[in-house]
């Protein structure tokens, strides 16, 4: 996977992860096409452990792809049906208040 944490002037984070085969490539359906760029998802390998240690404290998380999404449901962050599929690949955003 791949992990960045982006930090706003308030103070608060954005963490964003997505699977490894997944960087760098365009994701379509129908007219919506996404770009998974290492601009914003990192350019480093993460481990799970690292992962997780990020989307435990992140109040606001963006996450793409079958490893990334299935981690948050075992942690308790999203439920079995808390996400959407864009193409076949599934993405999830979590926003803590």
């Amino acid at each position: 996977m791949y992990l960045k944490v982006h930090r706003t002037p308030a103070g608060d984070e954005v963490v964003a992860v997505c699977d490894r085969e997944l960087l760098d490539t365009c994701i379509q359906q129908g007219d919506l096409e996404i770009h998974i760029s290492g601009d914003f998802y990192g350019r480093s390998p993460a481990s799970p452990e690292e992962v997780r240690a990020a989307l435990r404290s992140a109040g606001n998380c963006n996450l793409f792809g079958e490893r990334t999404v299935a981690l948050a449901i075992e942690m308790g962050l999203i439920d079995a049906t808390g996400f959407i599929r864009i193409g076949s690949v599934p993405h999830a955003q979590i926003i803590r208040l």
